[in-house]
C-alpha cells in the first residue's frame, strides 16, 4: 500500500505594519526641511565659522600692523640722524654701550650734551666722542681711559686738525685747554683726549679713540 505524502503546509505570516517596513505614515521620520535646505537649523554653524575666520584675521593683521608702524617710525628716525650726522659729522645721542666698551669711552653719568661719530676702516676704526660734564664725571672718565687729571699738560690739544676736522670740532687755540693721550698696544683702543675749561665745573671733553686691526 502506498503512503500518501502529505503536502507541507505553508505557515503563513500576517503582515507587517506599514511602520515597521518604514514605507508608511508611521516610517522613519523624514529629514528636517531646515536641514536640508540649509536653513535656520544650520545657521550657529555658519556662525562659528565667520567668528572663527574673523579671529584670524585679527590675529594676523594686527602684530602685521604693529611692525609696519614699528619699521615706519625706525626708518624715520634713521634718515633725521643720518640728515644731521651729513651735516654735522656727529650724532647727537649717547654712543651704544657695546661702542663705548670696544673704544673704552665709558661716557659719565649726567653728562649732556653728548654727541658722537664713528668712522670705520680697513685697517682702523675711530671713535669721535664729545660731551660736558663735572669735576667728578671727568674724573672718572680720565681713571677709566687709563689715565688721570694729572697727565693733562695745559695748553695741548691733542686731537690733530685733520681729525677736528673730519666731524667739524673747531678746536680753537685760545681758552683754556689741557690734554694728553693714552697709548695702548694692538688691539686695544689709543685715545687723543682734549679738554676744555672755560666754564668751571663743566669740562667739555673731546676724545677721538681709534683701534687698529691686524689683517
Amino acid at each position: 500500500m502506498t503512503e500518501q505524502v502529505k503536502p507541507a503546509m505553508t505557515e503563513e505570516r500576517e503582515p507587517e505594519p506599514a511602520a515597521e517596513r518604514g514605507d508608511g505614515p508611521g516610517g522613519p521620520p523624514e529629514e528636517p526641511e531646515a536641514e536640508r535646505s540649509g536653513g535656520p537649523a544650520s545657521r550657529p554653524g555658519r556662525r562659528r565659522r565667520w567668528l572663527t575666520a574673523v579671529v584670524v584675521f585679527l590675529l594676523i593683521a594686527i602684530p602685521a600692523g604693529y611692525i609696519v608702524i614699528s619699521a615706519e617710525q625706525s626708518r624715520d628716525s634713521g634718515q633725521s640722524k643720518e640728515e644731521e650726522a651729513a651735516s654735522t659729522g656727529l650724532y647727537n645721542d649717547f654712543p651704544s654701550k657695546v661702542q663705548q666698551r670696544i673704544y673704552n669711552v665709558r661716557i659719565p653719568a649726567g653728562s649732556t650734551p653728548v654727541y658722537y661719530y664713528e668712522a670705520n676702516g680697513w685697517h682702523r676704526s675711530s671713535l669721535y666722542v664729545q660731551f660736558r660734564t663735572n669735576d667728578w664725571g671727568l674724573d672718572h672718565y680720565l681713571r677709566w681711559a687709563g689715565t688721570s687729571r694729572d697727565a693733562l699738560k695745559d695748553g695741548e690739544i691733542t686731537i690733530t686738525g685733520a681729525q677736528a676736522a673730519k666731524v667739524g670740532w673747531d678746536l680753537a687755540a685760545g681758552g683754556q685747554w689741557a690734554g694728553t693721550s693714552v697709548k695702548a698696544g694692538d688691539p686695544h683702543p689709543s685715545q687723543n683726549i682734549s679738554v676744555n675749561f672755560d666754564e668751571p665745573g663743566h669740562p667739555v671733553v673731546y676724545v677721538v679713540s681709534t683701534v687698529a686691526f691686524k689683517r
